[in-house]
């Protein structure tokens, strides 16, 4: 029995074979090769465009595919069917595919391009080459059976032809993202009943309103990102019952968002950032029960945010940052058990953080910094086992910082809070641990140094503004491999510094206002910036290392000479000595040493000696300080330093007389020029009325004579003004700001008359326009003297230079000086109009 089975079997093993075989023979041989039109045509397509590698680059680092030439593959006498990115119908032959997406095709398809001679064409995919001045032409509007259209990152440009409208079978399409069209977008109806994805996203010069789409519609997939399609959302955005994602980003609304969208019931993803609506979030968000990103954030959404998230179990995402929301967090938060991300991020969001939720066992990263949260930190974020970035900064949180249970965490801030107690031992416990801030708050006790050797992927420490010390243990020097900023400023750290942390990584240290008394070397090959400032350190200079750009040892005790090493450091672009015991010569070469260096302050120290010619030519400063030394000696220029913005040569002991140089007249940056109590004879400079940005002049306790230049009066921006205590002479200038200073800006002028002093002027003391005066460089007085030392005048020193103010960096002194200058002006501005003028 079982052998007649067996032979049942094999005879129907070959009857199927022979079936198989006969029907493949057939198939074969009922396939059509490429007619040799569109083989005709495909290459012609070919030879319209250039080979150029960089059209697709974007390909390569964005599209995450490797690009390559594809066309020039494509043989004359060969099957096209079998050519790279060409796709056949099996049956008819005819080219129903064509893939040519970066191909690094260079060129303009025209309206007679034969790519346009393939009507039974499927798909079309140009994706990432370069057509550059080609549109979206009438021609693709002949594709009748198009289903799939790419065109991304292919830089087209202009207007969307209208008989896009006629491809009636198109399900996708996308993808004219970032093509650079222009124009508006049609404002009828969409009629397009199986197009399922719609991408413009990028094209910033494509305008129109919100597309209107009929009820009879299968959109899936809507981008419109990035675009400067502007006016409401309609009602009718409703319509789309099948939409699953809309991303309508950067786009420029100005009203609040319909209730309507309450009914795209299948919404998967929203995307409404940086679109500027106002008003609250509808609560009717609640029926958007599929929903799984969120994305609000960059809005003006202000009000409470609705408790509605009870029923949304499917969030992974939500993002409702960079608004105006305040209240209370909703405690329907916590039923979000699928949240992977939080952001609610620069608000002013009020309260505790809610302290009950349910599970957040996928909670990975959690934004609430930037808003008014307050109470204590609570439980739950601490046992978050997928946790892997916390911020909570710029909060009111009290209490002590809890221990974390679980390693995930790579980023923790908690800066500028009001936290106080010890750090836990937990914060040294995550192997993957990268950032940690904990800086401006009141934590304070002792730090071991070896407690920080786990954490071996910690790259940015910060702990500034607290009341920690610091232990150092002898094998502290292999820790922290990795790190490259390292911020323990305004702590208690004394004593000697020994930490030598990431010999080969650390680029950023600040130890500036401790009580660190020196170091035991300066082992750092990376490092480009070094604060030290306010310390107390003593004995030598420490030599910054060569690839140091910011080095600042300011308001400590070191004394000696700079050794002429300091020049090999020829990235230098700040170096602050100031407030030292420094002495001798300085060396020639810091004049010049780096094209980089625009801040030199060597104030309040011992300097003496002639200031070499180097600090005259090819150097780039902008910030000079030579207040209280005894140098002496600059050579004669014509336009010193042109981005000058304060001037202060006050309090000086010229041993000669001279004039005050006509060039100053050049700066046209300067906001604050101050010459009081030296012995400057001779004029003041016509040149003067070229400083348009000035805001305060002291040339107070001089020997200045003549008159008050009538010129002076188109100083619209000066608040300050003193030139008491010299030998002027004649009527005080009126108008403009000359109308807003005080008896004390002229006192000690006997030759002076007219407002606001009591002594009116007779005939011959009325004004006459100025004669123009050549103040040359005389014996005494010019460059190489007003740059000696100078005591305590504007207190900025020597000028803030214009890189300083343009680029904001340093921040810090940035900060510094425009504190210092604010005040002095205002408290000048006050002297003057109130008691007097007395700036100097």
């Amino acid at each position: 029995m079982k052998s007649k089975l067996l032979l049942l079997c094999f005879l129907f093993f070959l009857s199927c074979s022979h079936l198989l075989l006969s029907s493949s023979f057939s198939f074969s041989n009922s396939t059509k090769i490429c007619p040799h039109g569109q083989a005709l045509a495909l290459l012609q397509v070919k030879q319209s465009f250039s080979i150029d590698n960089s059209s697709s680059w974007d390909c390569d680092y964005f599209g995450g595919t490797t690009s390559y030439p594809k066309t020039e593959y494509w043989k004359e006498g060969s099957d096209c069917c079998s050519w790279d990115g060409v796709s056949c119908d099996l049956v008819t032959g005819h080219v129903i595919e064509l893939d040519l997406s970066c191909s690094w095709l260079s060129g303009t398809i025209h309206s007679n391009s034969t790519l346009f001679r393939f009507p039974h064409l499927q798909r079309l995919n140009l994706a990432f080459n370069n057509f550059s001045g080609s549109s979206v032409l009438a021609g693709f509007g002949r594709f009748s059976s198009l289903t799939h259209l790419n065109l991304s990152d292919s830089r087209f440009s202009g207007l969307i032809s209208p008989e896009i409208s006629h491809l009636s079978n198109l399900f996708r399409f996308s993808e004219l993202t970032n093509c650079g069209l222009y124009g508006r977008f049609p404002d009828n109806d969409i009629h397009l009943p199986k197009l399922e994805l719609l991408d413009l996203n990028g094209n910033q010069d494509l305008s129109g309103n919100f597309p209107r789409f009929s009820e009879n519609n299968s959109l899936i997939d809507l981008y419109l990102s990035s675009t400067n399609f502007s006016g409401e959302l309609p009602a009718s955005l409703g319509n789309l019952k099948s939409l699953q994602t809309l991303d309508l980003s950067n786009y420029q609304f100005s009203v609040s968002i319909p209730s309507s969208i309450s009914n795209l019931k299948s919404l998967q993803t929203l995307d409404l950032s940086n679109c500027q609506f106002l008003g609250s979030i509808p609560a009717s968000l609640e029926n958007l029960t599929q929903i799984t990103s969120l994305y609000l954030n960059g809005n003006h959404f202000s009000g409470k945010i609705p408790n509605v998230f009870y029923n949304l179990r499917n969030f992974i995402l939500l993002d409702l940052s960079r608004n105006n929301f305040s209240g209370q967090i909703p405690p329907s938060i916590g039923n979000l058990t699928n949240l992977y991300e939080l952001d609610f991020s620069d608000n002013q969001l009020e309260g505790a953080i809610p302290s009950s939720v349910n599970g957040f066992s996928s909670l990975s990263f959690v934004h609430l910094g930037y808003n008014l949260l307050n109470g204590t930190i609570p439980s739950w974020l601490y046992t978050l086992p997928s946790l892997v970035k916390l911020d909570l900064s710029h909060n009111k949180f009290t209490g002590h910082i809890g221990e974390f249970q679980f390693d995930s965490l790579e980023t923790i801030d908690l800066s500028m809070n009001e936290l106080h107690g010890s750090i836990p031992t937990s914060k040294f416990e995550p192997v993957n641990l990268s950032s940690l801030y904990l800086f401006s708050n009141n934590l304070s006790g002792v730090l071991e140094t070896r407690k920080f050797e786990k954490l071996i992927n910690l790259t940015y420490l910060d702990l500034s503004n607290n009341m920690l010390s610091l232990t150092m243990s002898v094998h502290s020097n292999s820790m922290l491999p990795n790190i490259r900023t390292l911020d323990l400023s305004h702590n208690n750290i004394s004593g000697m510094f020994s930490w030598n942390v990431g010999n080969d990584t650390l680029a950023y240290m600040n130890l500036s206002y401790n009580s660190i008394s020196g170091f035991e070397m300066l082992p750092w090959s990376s490092m480009s910036t070094l604060d030290l400032n306010s310390n107390l350190l003593q004995g030598p200079l420490p030599t910054p290392l060569n690839s140091t750009f910011f080095f600042s040892v300011s308001h400590n005790k070191l004394s000696g000479e700079i050794s002429s090493l300091i020049c090999k450091a020829s990235s230098m672009g700040v170096l602050d000595l100031s407030h030292n015991n420094l002495s001798g010569m300085l060396p020639h070469c810091l004049g010049n040493f780096s094209n980089d260096l625009s801040v030199l302050n060597l104030r309040r120290n011992q300097f003496h000696g002639i200031i070499s010619q180097t600090f005259l030519k090819d150097n780039s400063f902008r910030t000079l300080d030579f207040n209280s030394n005894q140098l002496e000696g600059f050579s004669k220029i014509k336009s010193p330093f042109m981005c000058l913005r304060i001037i202060d040569l006050a309090h000086n002991d010229f041993e000669d007389e001279g004039v005050i140089p006509e060039c100053i007249g050049n700066l046209n940056s300067l906001r604050g020029l101050n010459l009081s109590h030296n012995y400057l004879t001779g004029y003041i400079p016509l040149s003067f009325k070229n400083l348009k940005m000035l805001e305060s002049l002291d040339l107070s306790s001089n020997k200045l004579s003549g008159r008050i230049p009538q010129e002076l009066t188109s100083l619209t921006f000066l608040e300050v003004l003193n030139i008491s205590q010299n030998h002027l002479i004649g009527f005080i200038p009126q108008g403009s700001q000359f109308q807003t200073f005080g008896n004390d800006s002229y006192y000690g002028n006997p030759g002076l008359c007219g407002f606001p002093l009591s002594k009116r002027c007779t005939t011959d003391e009325i004004p006459y326009p100025s004669q123009k005066i050549e103040a040359k460089f005389e014996s005494g007085f010019d460059w190489k003297i007003t740059l000696m030392g100078y005591g305590c005048g504007l207190v900025i020193g020597l000028s803030l230079g214009c890189l300083i103010f343009v680029s904001g960096k340093p921040e810090w002194l940035v900060w510094i000086i425009d504190k210092n200058i604010h005040k002095k002006i205002v408290r000048n501005k006050r002297s003057t109009r109130g008691r007097g003028a007395r700036i100097s």
